[in-house]
């Protein structure tokens, strides 16, 4: 199931997204992860079995296999070259002299805004994690790239959870459930087709999306 967050600002969704990770403790009221509440589960556990790419994710200096693989002593080659391909990295890589083996500089240092999106969600996907969460995470793709890798995702999400933050329409649009947010605040639930009838919030945002477009 593809849950997405979208709102008129980005009051809130982040913050949400972190609650849902653990990062930050709710004020009051649980979270739960089916029967579980995610307090009693141990964070590491729990995040071991979530694919994350966040605003603030950070690459590091070493080879982009590495950075894919994070944290794997052994790197699976198969799981490697999935998760490039689905986050449409692969091409850029098979072009570079060194391959997987290139290294490259903190912070992602000599790549692109795009390129280093994409690797941020192969190393998401490189576990092949149960539960997905993404905020902003196609946001620096161009409109070809960010076509193939929400396709890519899409067929990788089903038996899966996903959460997505995003503000583009063409990212949103095919979610199960949208939860549109104003100020923090829940204003409309639903799927693309049920919010574009109530002609609510949503659908003003996406009119203004494509009056831009």
């Amino acid at each position: 199931k593809v849950t997405s967050l979208l709102g008129r600002n980005g009051v809130g969704k982040t913050t949400l997204m972190k609650l849902l990770l653990g990062i930050f403790e709710p004020v009051e009221g649980d979270i739960s992860i089916g029967s579980m509440k995610l307090k009693n589960l141990s964070a590491k556990v729990w995040r071991s079995h979530c694919g994350v790419v966040l605003q603030d994710g950070y690459l590091f200096s070493d080879t982009l296999a590495a950075n894919i693989a994070l944290g794997d002593e052994t790197i699976n080659r198969k799981q490697l070259l999935s998760a490039a391909r689905l986050a449409c990295i692969d091409t850029f890589i098979d072009s570079l002299p060194m391959g997987y083996q290139t290294k490259i500089g903190s912070e992602g240092l000599g790549l692109s805004q795009g390129q280093k999106q994409r690797l941020l969600i192969a190393r998401a996907l490189y576990k092949q994690p149960e539960y997905l969460f993404f905020d902003e995470a196609t946001n620096a793709l161009d409109a070809a790239n960010e076509r193939k890798v929400i396709d890519h995702l899409g067929a990788f999400s089903k038996g899966r959870t996903s959460v997505v933050i995003a503000h583009r329409l063409s990212t949103v649009k095919n979610a199960d459930q949208i939860v549109v947010l104003d100020k923090g605040t829940i204003v409309e639930l639903g799927n693309h087709h049920e919010l574009i009838e109530k002609q609510g919030v949503y659908y003003h945002l996406v009119k203004e999306q494509l009056a831009l477009d």
